[in-house]
């Protein structure tokens, strides 16, 4: 015997499977609010704040609207430099990534067995599970001037590059291949051994089978890790101050004038310049269409 309560949820119930599209809003609004709020708002908070000053004898944040920090900024010779270098850096970063991941994400999906597979993933995934500060500390142990580079390349009259530009580019693709070959990997996939199979049957040179077969069907895979290369070297600050010597990245300018100069606003201003950067890369990325095929 059915209660007066049933009736109801059924016809809720039936309404529901009826409206796929209600029950998908219904589904995602909780995570949706808590982006909003956690996300959204906070990143709203950043932008206004780049529009305000703080006061120089009392250190207090003054909330009058003002393009002052913007114009240091864009006017100031030093950080247009330091901005030119990340950007520089994390470019340069995603390329590395991108080279050594390639041949290592195609054996994973198309030599490998199965059981060997699974194992190579668990080695690239790996490193994610140590603490980022113990590998970029190993890193500067590595390329300290008695440290392993310099003792297996002194053979040959050659030396460790020190710290610096060269010693963060190395110790970020380090950090962040994992993010690239996962992506790659996933998309190397789905390609059909077929196409590879039918291009060399028709003639085709391997590097013609790659270019005209391979990296087409793979290139959203190799966006996809882009965005996590780029945008996490483009934001990274822990790693220069360890190995970067006395270069600086905008993560440095921006800690510092939170830290020791205390200029909250300023270092507003600063964050949202790779906020900008990344939302114009991720524009230009979207009239390729990569993203849809994600």
């Amino acid at each position: 015997m059915t209660t007066t309560l049933d009736s109801p949820r059924r016809k809720a119930s039936a309404y529901l499977y009826r409206k796929p599209k209600l029950r998908l809003g219904i589904l995602l609004s909780a995570p949706m609010l808590w982006l909003g709020l956690a996300y959204l708002s906070a990143l709203a908070a950043l932008f206004v704040t780049a529009f305000w000053s703080t006061d120089v004898f009392t250190g207090q944040v003054v909330t009058d609207w003002s393009l002052t920090n913007f114009v240091t900024l864009f006017s100031d010779a030093v950080y247009r430099t330091i901005t030119l270098r990340t950007v520089g850096i994390a470019a340069l970063v995603t390329v590395v990534t991108a080279i050594i991941a390639f041949p290592m994400a195609f054996y994973m999906a198309k030599f490998a067995s199965p059981r060997a597979r699974r194992l190579l993933v668990i080695a690239v995934m790996t490193p994610l599970w140590a603490s980022y500060l113990v590998k970029a500390y190993a890193w500067r142990t590595m390329l300290s001037g008695n440290g392993v580079l310099h003792w297996l390349l002194n053979p040959f009259g050659l030396d460790t590059p020190g710290y610096g530009v060269l010693a963060t580019v190395i110790t970020l693709s380090y950090l962040w291949l994992p993010y690239m070959i996962l992506p790659i990997y996933a998309g190397l996939e789905r390609l059909p051994n077929s196409l590879v199979d039918a291009s060399g049957d028709l003639g085709a040179r391997p590097f013609r089978t790659f270019r005209s077969v391979v990296l087409p069907v793979t290139f959203p895979a190799v966006v996809a890790g882009s965005i996590f290369t780029f945008s996490l070297s483009l934001g990274d600050y822990i790693a220069v101050k360890i190995v970067g010597g006395t270069s600086q990245m905008l993560g440095n300018v921006v800690y510092d004038n939170i830290g020791a100069a205390n200029n909250l606003p300023f270092a507003a201003t600063v964050a949202t310049v790779p906020v900008v950067i990344m939302l114009a890369y991720l524009a230009a990325v979207r009239r390729t269409g990569a993203l849809d095929n994600l």
